[in-house]
């Protein structure tokens, strides 16, 4: 199943019958090594009182690599803002980590059974980016997190509903050995729509991502 048109792209495999019900049955577990690295699914507001001061903040998981990707994401803000420059090592650093990021979710989400690699290698869900070579957009760089609020409102929901739905599919699938459809093509969407968002928030794109989940 191909993802709409955008600079980047989550493509899958889908695999609807012969689950491997075992691995299913201890996908968070099996899971845990990817997650610490590049992170799962986590998104929530925290309300806390600091000194006498209230703070509300919107996080999510994106592990140790994850990480580091974001650091590097706050030095391209500067380097977009005043010179335009979004500088090789960096992007390619967080394409790497977006593309294991991919695999490593998609199979924690039981969108795959295979078990993703450690890095680039073959995977039945993969990344692909249209690297266009054009001028970066300032004023979208410069206000990217007030852009993103929508997405980051949104896609709360969408996870959500993902989890409920996840867990519904994993009782399933430990029972007849099959993802439905319908379950499968909202997890896959709810993935595509996560991975648009997160390459736009780490500055791999100015496009603004699309309200879908194609």
């Amino acid at each position: 199943m191909s993802a709409m048109a955008y600079p980047v792209s989550t493509t899958l495999a889908p695999q609807l019958s012969d689950r491997n019900r075992l691995t299913t049955a201890f996908r968070l577990i099996l899971a845990i090594p990817h997650l610490i690295l590049v992170g799962g699914i986590g998104a929530g507001f925290a309300f806390y009182n600091n000194g006498g001061r209230h703070a509300s903040t919107l996080g999510g998981e994106t592990g140790l690599l994850g990480g580091i990707a974001a650091i590097f994401a706050v030095i391209s803000w500067f380097t977009i803002v005043l010179m335009a420059e979004h500088y090789r090592p960096i992007r390619d650093y967080t394409r790497f980590y977006l593309r294991w990021r991919v695999r490593a979710v998609a199979y924690f989400m039981l969108l795959a059974d295979q078990y993703p690699p450690f890095g680039d290698a073959a995977y039945p869900a993969a990344l692909v980016f249209d690297d266009q070579e054009k001028p970066r957009d300032r004023l979208s760089v410069g206000l990217r997190l007030i852009f993103a609020m929508p997405h980051f409102i949104v896609l709360f929901f969408v996870f959500c509903a993902w989890w409920i739905t996840t867990v519904l599919a994993w009782f399933i699938i430990l029972i007849t050995g099959r993802y439905p459809r319908g379950l499968y093509d909202f997890g896959a969407g709810a993935l595509r729509w996560l991975i648009r968002v997160e390459a736009y928030m780490l500055l791999m794109v100015d496009d603004y991502p699309p309200f879908s989940m194609s």
